[in-house]
């Protein structure tokens, strides 16, 4: 690969707790063509403030799990220091939850420690391109996550869809007779049952149309059950 073709950002700010992660990273770093005197590595948030303090910073490579707190507090001060600052993120840390919070930060791209050298630095060199990369198993997790969050999200639109917003509110009778409608009975077996006359039966079902903006027993069932009157 042509190591010409990248633009290298400097200084770049390495932190990362692990002594040997860091050698493995300074050596990854190097080859992409680096050099030693732009690299700065720190062990916890608060060499990596001020390391950033007294040499600024125009490429960041961030662990997460730091000894003084979370690598998300220095991604998001970064983004305070400069909003186009280019941040990979190489953690372990792979739950849902840290890996939106990394990205919602300001992290451009967030790749595992468990990846090889060759994978490491692809995504390196995938982010000082201009890209966004994610660790496969990270992107399946978003995915996943995102197609849970739409499944959410239609269902509780839909549950959040009462008669009081576009219908108006059924009473108590006509309740109860769209639910023994929902049960099949004829308006002759409805009044018989609520000791009521058919033509009564036939007012309150006419309401129900009005009020559920329908024009069959189906439909007014079938609305119903979609707005959460009835039961499915």
């Amino acid at each position: 690969m042509n190591n010409n073709a990248l633009v290298l950002p400097v200084p770049v700010i390495v932190v990362e707790d692990e002594p040997l992660i860091q050698t493995r990273l300074k050596a990854i770093l190097l080859e992409i063509g680096y050099q030693q005197e732009d690299l700065f590595f720190a062990q916890s948030l608060a060499q990596a403030n001020i390391l950033l303090d007294k040499n600024s910073a125009s490429f960041a490579l961030v662990d997460l799990g730091l000894p003084d707190g979370n690598g998300i507090e220095f991604i998001s001060t970064l983004k305070q220091y400069d909003p186009t600052i280019t941040i990979l993120v190489i953690s372990a840390w792979s739950t849902e939850d840290v890996i939106l919070k990394a990205l919602s930060a300001g992290a451009t791209g967030y790749v595992l420690k468990e990846r090889d050298d060759l994978e490491v630095s692809l995504a390196i060199r995938s982010v000082l391109r201009g890209g966004a990369p994610i660790d496969p198993f990270i992107a399946q997790k978003i995915l996943k996550l995102l197609q849970l969050t739409e499944k959410s999200r239609t269902m509780t639109n839909k549950n959040k869809i009462k008669p009081n917003d576009e219908y108006e509110n059924l009473s108590k009778r006509e309740h109860e007779i769209l639910t023994l409608v929902a049960r099949g009975l004829s308006n002759k077996e409805i009044a018989d049952l609520l000791f009521i006359s058919r033509y009564t039966v036939e007012s309150h079902i006419k309401h129900i149309y009005r009020k559920l903006a329908v024009c069959t027993r189906t439909k007014a069932v079938d609305t119903a059950r979609t707005l959460g009157l009835l039961e499915q």
